[in-house]
C-alpha cells in the first residue's frame, strides 16, 4: 500500500484483519514530516503504527489514545507556538526517532524499530530516507510547510501550487521499488492524491514501477458526493483547476490503476471512470467503524483477486 495518514490507516486496519501481517508492505508518505521543538515528527508513519497497534486516539484518527499534554503545556512557557498538538506518549516516539537519526540510523531503520516496538509484524517503509517536504503555495501567504498550511492555517486560502522540495534529489528508500515490482496487489487508499500520495509518486522510479509491475492495482476515491472524506482535498482540486469528483481523482492515477473504487453516492460517475480504462467498484467507502474498514478492504481484495 502507498499510504498517507488517517484514510490509509483506516483501510489498513481492515486489511490487517484479513491478511497475514507479513503479507503487508506499507510505503508511507514522509512529505508531511516536520521538526517541532527540535524533534523529527513523521505524522503519517506514526498514524499507521498507532492505528495497527490499537493505540490511536479514536476521536481524531491520529495521536495516542488517552494521551496527556503536560509536556506541551510546559513547552508553552518557552515557545511562542505550540499549535501542533503532541501528546506526552506521542513525544516519546519523536524523541526516540530524533535520537536514533542523530546517531546515524536511517529513517528506514528507525521506522522498522518503532513498528517492532509496537508489536507489529508488517513491513513499514518510509518513501525515502532523504528529506522531501511538501510546501503549499497559498494566495497572499507564500509557500507554507504542509503542517503550517493544514494544522495551523486549517487548510484555508486558495492553493496555487504544491511543491515537493527535495524530491528531485531524493531516492526511494531501500525496498520501496522492489515492493511495488514484486507485489501481487497494490492499493492506494482514500488518501489525498495531491499531498499524501503525490509525494511518493514524485520520487524517481516510483511511477514507472507502478506502470510496469505485474501487480493488480486498486485505488479508492477520497472524494464522496463532492467533498473530501477528510481534509481540504476538494478545495485544493478546485483551486488547481481539477474536477472535484471521483473522476478528477481517477484522472490523476489513470496511467497505472486497474480498478477504481467509488462510493455508492457517486455511482453516476462510473461510466466516465471506465472510459479512462479502469474497472469500477461501487460500494460503501466511509470507514467510520472497524467493521466498515474490513468490509471495504474485503471488497477491494475481491476485485483485484478476481
Amino acid at each position: 500500500m502507498l499510504a498517507g495518514g488517517v484514510g490509509a490507516a483506516r483501510l489498513l486496519r481492515g486489511l490487517h484483519s484479513l491478511l497475514e501481517p507479513r503479507q503487508l508492505t506499507i510505503i508511507g508518505n514522509t512529505g508531511d514530516d516536520d521538526t517541532f521543538f527540535g524533534l523529527h515528527v513523521a505524522p503519517d508513519l506514526d498514524t499507521v503504527v498507532y492505528t495497527l497497534a490499537g493505540r490511536v486516539a479514536p476521536q481524531y484518527g491520529w495521536g495516542v489514545r488517552n494521551d496527556r499534554f503536560a509536556c506541551l503545556d510546559a513547552l508553552g512557557r518557552y515557545y511562542a507556538d505550540t499549535w501542533f498538538q503532541l501528546g506526552d506518549a506521542d513525544l516519546a516516539t519523536h524523541i526516540f526517532r530524533t535520537d536514533a537519526l542523530r546517531h546515524g540510523q536511517s529513517l528506514s531503520a528507525v521506522t522498522r524499530a518503532i513498528a517492532a516496538a509496537h508489536g507489529l509484524k508488517i513491513t513499514l517503509l518510509p518513501m525515502s530516507d532523504e528529506p522531501v517536504r511538501t510546501f503549499i503555495h497559498v494566495d497572499g501567504r507564500g509557500a507554507l510547510p504542509f503542517q503550517a498550511y493544514l494544522v495551523k492555517g486549517r487548510g484555508r486560502g486558495r492553493v496555487r501550487k504544491i511543491e515537493f522540495r527535495g524530491a528531485r534529489r531524493a531516492s526511494p528508500a531501500p525496498g520501496v521499488l522492489r515492493a511495488i515490482r514484486t507485489a501481487d496487489i497494490v492499493v492506494l487508499p482514500p488518501s489525498n492524491p495531491l499531498v499524501s500520495i503525490g509525494p511518493i509518486l514524485s520520487l524517481a522510479g516510483v511511477r514507472h514501477a507502478l506502470r510496469t509491475t505485474r501487480a493488480r492495482i486498486a485505488a479508492i476515491s477520497p472524494i464522496v458526493a463532492g467533498m473530501a472524506i477528510k481534509g481540504p482535498l476538494h478545495r485544493m482540486l478546485r483551486a488547481l483547476g481539477r474536477e472535484v469528483s471521483p473522476v478528477g481523482v481517477a484522472q490523476l492515477y489513470k496511467d497505472f490503476v486497474d480498478a477504481f473504487v467509488i462510493d455508492r453516492r457517486d455511482a453516476q460517475h462510473a461510466a466516465r471512470i471506465r472510459a479512462l480504462g479502469m474497472r469500477v467498484v461501487v460500494t460503501e467507502t466511509i470507514m467510520s467503524t472497524p467493521a466498515k474498514s474490513r468490509a471495504l478492504a474485503a471488497a477491494v481484495l475481491q476485485e483485484v483477486s478476481a
